[in-house]
């Protein structure tokens, strides 16, 4: 009955840190102005969500990256639910692969966030800026998505580490009962 309610209690101090951490970054993300270098902004939404993937099982990391897809969503005034289902793919995809194949190091998943980020960032850029035909796009896309990856992929390990800390921290011991 201890070892419940002790594994019960360290789940929900795990993920009480995930949504601290998710309203953290949700925060930083949309201050006008931080860490803003010319059009470029970090992003930290979608480190933080790849991050649980890869410290938590499949299910719990897709769910988890639903959720910050759609404060993305929520919080940058896109189409609902567009960001979620592209971070829950992502999400999943990484949480398998790191699971299956890939040793993850802090430079291993700078790498696969700056990956991942770009695939999410140059698909934003072709809906919301090529498709419809605005002027001078390929200025803007030299001036904003390059600068924005290399930000977010530097600032993704702080993020790696402290969900990596959470997750050994809180850690459950699968044999006792």
């Amino acid at each position: 009955m201890e070892s419940r309610r002790k594994r019960r209690r360290s789940q929900l101090y795990k993920w009480g840190l995930y949504v601290l951490l998710l309203l953290a970054c949700t925060v930083l993300q949309t201050i006008p102005g931080f860490l803003q270098f010319g059009q470029a902004k970090p992003v930290f939404l979608l480190p933080l969500a790849l991050a649980v993937a890869v410290c938590e099982d499949e299910f719990s990391g897709a769910l988890f990256g639903a959720v910050c897809g759609l404060m993305w969503d929520y919080t940058a005034g896109r189409t609902v639910g567009l960001l979620a289902l592209t971070l829950m793919g992502l999400s999943f995809g990484l949480s398998v692969a790191s699971q299956l194949y890939l040793k993850l190091t802090s430079t291993n998943f700078a790498l696969l966030t700056a990956g991942s980020l770009w695939l999410v960032l140059s698909s934003d850029f072709l809906f919301y800026y090529a498709m419809p035909g605005y002027s001078n796009m390929l200025e803007r896309y030299i001036a904003y998505v390059p600068l924005t990856i290399v930000m977010s992929a530097l600032l993704s390990v702080l993020l790696y580490r402290a969900v990596s800390w959470a997750s050994e921290t809180f850690k459950i011991d699968n044999g006792v009962i």
